[in-house]
Formats: C-alpha cells, sequence, structure tokens
C-alpha cells in the first residue's frame, strides 16, 4: 500500500569544475570523475562511511565496462559501501531524471535518501572497430590453441582495422544535435545577434556567481583544477560576432562555437532526502521538489529535436496548477542559445500552445531578468549526464537565499527527442 505523499527536501549538491574536452581532463574517466563528485558531496555534508539508501546516475558517452559505473564510483567513494549504486541513461536529462525516481521514493517512503549523479566525458570516448572485426576478436576468445586463434583472422582486410569513434549524430535522423537545433533557428525565426547576447548574458552571469563567492560550495577542485574553463568573464560581443557557423555554412547558419555549448568534461550530484532524515543529521534544508515530468516529441517527423521541454513543462504546470509567470526563477538549459530561445517563442506562440500542447491560450512571455540567474550552460559548459545535477544544487541554492515563498522551474532538453521538467520550492512554503 502506497503511503501518504512526503515532502522531498533538497539538502544540496557538489561537482568538480567543468572542463572542455580533451584539455585539463584528457586523462580522466568518468569513474574517475563520478567518485571525486560524491566525494566532494560526502566532504560537503559529513556523510563518510553513512549509508545512502540509493545512488542513482550515469553517464552518457561510456565504455562497456562501466556497466554500473554508479555502484562502482559509491565502492571507490567515502560513503558507506552499503549504498546501493544504479546506473541509467536519459542523455542530458540524465541526473535530473535520477533525482526524479529518488524523489519519488522519497515521498512514498520507500527511502530515506539519495544521491543523484551525473558524469560525462567525450575526452575518454569509447573506440570501436567495424563489427567483422569484432566478431573476429570473439571467436579469437574461444579457441584453445594459438594456431586456431591465427586462423581466426584468415581474410583480414585493412578496413576491418579502422576505428568507428562515437558518433554524436542522431542515429534516427544522422544529423548532429547542432545540425537539429540551426533547423530549429531557422522554423522560429531565431538571429544570430539574440543568440550571441544571451550566450554574452550566461558568461556574464555565471563569472558574478563565482565572483561573489556564489559557486564556492558547490564547486570543489579536482585534478588541480579550480574552475569552470569554458567561462569567458572577458567575452566580447563583438569577437563573438566573426565567429563563422558551425553547424550549417551557408548564409542561413547562426549557430556558432560561441552560443553553443561545447563537448565539456566533468561531475556532479546533489542529496535529496526526508526532512526527518535531514533533520536528524543537523543537514539544511535548501528546497522542496515539488513536481517533475518527462516527455517526447516526433522529432523524426520534424519537430524540433530540442523542443520537447515546452510539452514537459506545459503538463507539468497543468498538473500543479500553475500558470508559467508564476515562478520566480527559471533554469532552462542552454544546449544552445537557440534552443532557449526557440523554447520561450514556442510557449508565446498562440498556434503552438493550442496546436501542440493542447492549450486554449498561449502560456506566454516570462520575465528575461529571472532566468539562468548565475548563468548557465553556454558558460560552465555541459557534460551531458552532469547537468541536470549542475542545475537542481543551483536552483536549491538560490531559493534558500531567497527565503520564504521562491518557486522555480527546471526545464532541460535532451537527444532523442525528450525534455525532463521540475519544480522546486523554497523551504520556506
Amino acid at each position: 500500500m502506497l503511503q501518504t505523499s512526503r515532502r522531498v527536501a533538497v539538502v544540496g549538491g557538489a561537482r568538480i569544475p567543468f572542463c572542455r574536452s580533451n584539455t585539463f581532463y584528457a586523462d580522466q574517466t568518468n569513474l574517475d570523475m563520478m567518485t571525486a563528485t560524491l566525494n566532494a558531496l560526502a566532504e560537503k555534508f559529513g556523510l563518510t562511511d553513512t549509508h545512502i539508501d540509493e545512488v542513482v546516475g550515469g553517464a552518457v558517452v561510456t565504455h562497456s565496462k562501466d556497466w554500473n559505473i554508479t555502484r562502482e564510483a559509491v565502492l571507490g567513494s567515502r560513503l558507506a559501501q552499503t549504498s546501493p549504486g544504479i546506473t541509467m541513461i536519459q542523455a542530458c536529462g540524465t541526473s535530473l531524471q535520477a533525482g526524479m525516481g529518488i524523489a519519488a521514493k522519497i515521498a512514498l517512503g520507500q527511502i530515506e535518501c539519495g544521491i543523484a549523479v551525473g558524469s560525462d566525458t567525450t575526452s575518454d570516448a569509447p573506440i570501436v572497430f567495424t563489427k567483422k572485426f569484432a566478431q573476429r576478436l570473439t571467436e579469437m576468445a574461444r579457441k584453445k590453441t594459438t594456431w586456431d586463434k591465427v586462423k581466426v583472422f584468415k581474410g583480414l582486410s585493412p578496413a576491418e582495422l579502422a576505428p568507428q569513434p562515437p558518433s554524436v549524430a542522431e542515429p534516427r535522423t544522422g544529423l548532429t544535435m547542432g545540425q537539429h537545433c540551426e533547423l530549429m533557428a531557422q522554423e522560429w525565426e531565431i538571429s544570430r545577434a539574440d543568440q550571441d547576447r544571451l550566450a554574452y548574458n550566461s558568461h556574464k552571469k555565471a563569472a558574478a556567481a563565482y565572483q561573489s563567492g556564489f559557486m564556492d560550495d558547490l564547486v570543489f577542485p579536482h585534478a588541480g583544477v579550480y574552475r569552470d574553463n569554458n567561462l569567458r568573464p572577458d567575452i566580447d560581443l563583438d569577437q563573438m560576432a566573426t565567429l563563422k557557423p558551425a553547424f550549417e555554412r551557408s548564409e542561413r547558419g547562426t549557430l556558432t562555437a560561441a552560443n553553443s555549448t561545447p563537448l565539456t568534461d566533468g561531475a556532479a550530484s546533489v542529496l535529496l532526502a526526508s526532512e526527518d532524515w535531514a533533520r536528524q543529521r543537523g543537514l539544511p534544508i535548501l528546497a522542496y521538489l515539488t513536481e517533475f515530468e518527462t516527455a517526447a516529441n516526433d522529432f523524426v517527423a520534424g519537430e524540433g529535436l530540442l523542443m520537447a521541454p515546452t510539452v514537459a513543462v506545459s503538463k507539468m504546470l497543468d498538473r500543479a496548477g500553475l500558470r508559467l509567470q508564476d515562478f520566480d526563477y527559471y533554469e532552462i538549459h542552454e544546449a544552445f542559445a537557440a534552443q532557449v530561445l526557440a523554447t520561450l517563442k514556442a510557449w508565446e506562440s498562440e498556434t503552438y500552445c493550442k496546436g501542440r500542447l493542447g492549450r486554449s491560450e498561449a502560456m506566454g512571455a516570462i520575465d528575461p531578468a529571472k532566468m539562468n540567474v548565475k548563468g548557465s550552460s553556454l558558460a560552465v559548459g555541459h557534460p551531458f549526464a552532469a547537468t541536470g545535477a549542475r542545475i537542481a544544487s543551483v536552483l536549491a541554492k538560490i531559493l534558500s537565499e531567497h527565503g520564504s515563498g521562491g518557486r522555480g522551474l527546471i526545464s532541460i532538453c535532451t537527444a532523442g527527442g525528450m525534455g525532463v521538467a521540475a519544480i522546486m520550492e523554497s523551504a520556506g512554503n
């Protein structure tokens, strides 16, 4: 029998600095980074040798040997070894989706605490061979004599040895996320200037967050790195305007390296708990996770790949009885500046809201001054599976500083035409 729903406390989060791929974390693995961020969380909240009911998370770009990377990270961390580690993947929504599952179990009284965690690196991406050569290797492993092993390679052609690097293209369309987003920018008539301005503001706000000390208890040094190395405090709009389009070379191209997130290495985590568990240990309650939603769209048939958050947010608000304007803060993941701007335009479009979301009118505009107030992915980077935990940690701290009555909305787009959304309320609510 399901128990009465309990409030889900967001105790807080910790992460390591995010770095552009093939820079300072070039020799770091997903396991290294995930373990480091769990240790940072354990240090921050005094969780050494503490049993955590569930640690859930994963990595998007991963090796086959890391079949349960979350459990291995727990075993290498300071947490109690009795803490279960569960690995799951939902592209860029991985760690927020992990937190949603944990929250549901806490709300129902099935568990008392959990950690959502995500790690990603494209510096240590798995490189595989052709299927035919892989089959030869598998067959060789079954042979008993040296001669039989050698015979497996009879007729081997050099083409079989060509490595197959991982691809960031969507399997169903063959287009990269950037190419898909370029199509969205054209459909929604998102200008290059507006994209550059959004990216510029993200860097400036993230730099200010570091300067003010906001990030001091959220970002923990790792491998000699103390701050996200994609962040550009001195970013210049005029210089941004000189960059060539990155995904479409024609005159229609608007997405550049400056208004798109770079491939990034890093890891992040966030601790969720029941109120009793947190208070018994003297831990803070920064906010409450109150609602969440996952949605998907038919991007293969032409819907924008990164537009599913519009659907997730709409459904979630209906269930919560809230309007889009009923929030003090909005954390909208900046995979690309164009994606954020297309999402905002869609919510303002009566045609889209009626035709796609089934609403009676447009959801309307939000106050841009309330969006990503500490910067977001365009500035700090986007290690795919880590972004959800990073955003949840930032929003919880913002709400704790806001005081009573604060409310925040999270919207994250993911590969595969999916979106993940959540609502947090300050602990004073």
